[in-house]
């Protein structure tokens, strides 16, 4: 609880036992009820009163702070000073839990700017000198302790150790690191000693990004935000004039009490308060985000929250998404060279290269501990096709049968595969040398995540790749996957994505690698598993730290959650509001119920919007 939040009971409190002796003392017949009665007020109003001042003075009239002062102040002039007591009481009860709420909301928040290092160590003149991130250039070997949080990315120059990921993650279940391995700030190190060379500088961090994404979260609002805003502009000055009326017509006209119907427009006034909506909608919206990203799922704004509701069509990349994107190197099938030879030439024309497949090649190679090491020249990668370079002397062509056919190398004299993996044909001098097979696996939660998704309302379910048709066919049906296109090129996808949007709400899901583009043009775009890739986090929606087909399970679930009770809270507030608006202008409502229908259905609208702040529980493992 904040220290305002503390003195803001203890006012209540205070007010509460002014009002109860008030009450008594009125009772009794004893004397100094008004006194009491307007101290009490005073205390309990002297904010609303202030602010109610001040927006007057900026042009900014109708708004709650002025509906509260106008019709408590009236119910003063009327002698109803109990009553307006109890209406400032209430009210302030009502923003005593919302701050509440709001402050309960943000922990999941907070938590997660945690992650934020306050230094790092480098080494100078022997000693560990303890520097502002921010300071340090890349290239820096920074010194990482056991028990401390890794401030920048980089890879491990020395030392082995495991990271805890879980304030990133969610994930509870360490990372082993050694020489070698790339790290990313905000984990932190649990055993040995690790010197680091930064790779980045602070700014382009990845704790630097993820609280960059989360501190805009509520920058972007949704519809149903965006409707609440306008709705309050319109609606205050509307049920001001309504109140007036209500005064002033019925007296003119009917020769009615002024009192009754002053007191009537004073109640109208209260009732229609538009607390509820102002405060609920925005505070599920945030809870909603809040409980993301304790499930390591950050959500850049309740506009994509909104989205992913809607979301009916979900696309997904294959390599890194639907598969574990960990590729072996399964058959060699040379020409008329030497398998090892054959070997040595692909991987020295892919060692440049960051494709998953291109690293099994190379991993491959490294285990011919007596091969000879070939470097290559005048390397080239042509997307969606493969690589070409220069090889001791010769020249060297790796990748699939849309590169061999573009050099001459017609695709009839090329062998299939087994259709269990990736093919990868490698040409010497405009020459079919031979093909390499490289076989990739399905993560196991794949079929189960897609089975959820469609008990979630989603229809379509469809794969692009880059693979040819065999390892495509296989994929889907083992998954549950509607519809494929395989052997696609980068604009390919982007192209089949536009005519997917053209149909219905469509998600695309990537692993962040080399999906922008896709990502970016997509209704809602999911990079998971993509924590490190600084394309993903910038051209995502959404970012799924955990590489698990399973949240976007809990994504969707968290979307639907809040949606389904930032409706009930518009509902509930704007029935209830109606229906005693109506009993107060023909007399039947009192103050009392225009307080329950002002602070009782914020308080029950606050509460219900806390629940956003839960995760379905079934859904994190």
């Amino acid at each position: 609880m904040t220290k305002k939040q503390k003195k803001g009971l203890v006012r209540i409190g205070i007010t509460t036992l002014l009002y109860i002796a008030g009450i008594v003392s009125e009772h009794a017949q004893w004397p100094g009820f008004v006194w009491i009665m307007a101290a009490a007020y005073l205390l309990i109003s002297y904010d609303i009163l202030r602010k109610s001042v001040i927006n007057i003075m900026h042009g900014e009239i109708f708004d709650e702070n002025f509906l509260m002062s106008v019709a408590s102040l009236g119910a003063v002039a009327l002698g109803q000073l109990d009553e307006a007591v109890a209406v400032m009481l209430f009210y302030q009860i009502g923003e005593w839990f919302q701050s509440y709420a709001v402050s309960k909301s943000r922990k999941s928040i907070a938590a997660l700017m945690d992650i934020r290092p306050d230094y790092a160590n480098i080494e100078q003149d022997g000693k560990i000198v303890q520097v502002d991130p921010e300071d340090v250039q890349p290239g820096t070997v920074i010194v990482v302790e056991p028990g401390e949080r890794v401030p920048l990315d980089g890879v491990v120059e020395s030392g082995t150790s495991s990271l805890d990921t879980s304030a990133l993650t969610g994930e509870s279940v360490p990372r082993s690191v050694r020489p070698g391995s790339d790290v990313i700030s905000g984990c932190i190190n649990q055993s040995g000693v690790l010197y680091v060379k930064t790779t980045k500088p602070f700014g382009q961090s990845t704790v630097a990004k993820v609280l960059e994404l989360v501190e805009n979260a509520s920058d972007r609002k949704a519809p149903a935000e965006q409707f609440i805003t306008r709705f309050s502009r319109i609606y205050t000055p509307v049920v001001c004039a309504l109140a007036l009326a209500l005064a002033v017509l019925p007296p003119l006209l009917f020769q009615q009490p002024w009192t009754v119907w002053i007191y009537r427009a004073l109640t109208f006034l209260v009732i229609s308060c538009p607390c509820a909506l102002v405060i609920s909608v925005p505070l599920s919206f945030f809870g909603g985000i809040g409980g993301a990203s304790r499930a390591g799922i950050l959500v850049k704004g309740s506009t994509y929250l909104e989205a992913l509701e809607d979301v009916k069509t979900m696309v997904f990349d294959k390599t890194g998404t639907i598969t574990r994107g960990t590729f072996q190197v399964t058959e060699i099938k040379p020409a008329d060279l030497p398998a090892e030879r054959l070997l040595m030439y692909a991987a020295a024309a892919e060692q440049h290269s960051s494709h998953p497949i291109a690293q099994s090649i190379l991993r491959k190679a490294q285990e011919l501990h007596d091969a000879p090491v070939l470097t290559a020249e005048n390397v080239q990668e042509i997307p969606g096709h493969g690589v070409s370079a220069d090889v001791d002397h010769q020249h060297i062509l790796a990748g699939n049968t849309r590169l061999m056919e573009s050099q001459g190398i017609p695709a009839s004299i090329l062998p299939a595969g087994s259709g269990m993996g990736t093919v990868v044909y490698i040409a010497v001098n405009g020459v079919y040398a031979g093909m390499i097979e490289i076989s990739d696996e399905i993560k196991e939660d794949s079929a189960t995540a897609l089975t959820l998704l469609r008990r979630y309302g989603l229809k379509k379910f469809v794969m692009l790749t880059g693979d040819n048709e065999q390892v495509a066919e296989r994929v889907a049906g083992q998954t549950g996957i509607d519809e494929y296109h395989a052997s696609l090129l980068p604009q390919d996808k982007v192209e089949i994505l536009t005519r997917l949007l053209s149909q219905d709400k469509t998600a695309f899901v990537g692993d962040g690698i080399n999906d922008a583009p896709v990502l970016a043009a997509a209704d809602v775009g999911i990079a998971m598993g993509a924590l490190g890739s600084d394309a993903a986090i910038e051209a995502a929606d959404v970012v799924l730290m955990k590489d698990r087909l399973t949240q976007i399970v809990t994504a969707i679930a968290i979307a639907h959650k809040t949606l389904r009770i930032v409706r009930e809270n518009i509902v509930f507030a704007l029935g209830v509001k109606v229906l005693i608006l109506i009993l107060g202008a023909l007399g039947m409502a009192n103050m009392w119920a225009a307080v329950f229908a002002d602070v009782g259905v914020a308080f029950l609208c606050i509460l219900n919007a806390m629940r956003c702040l839960r995760v379905p529980e079934i859904l994190l493992d």
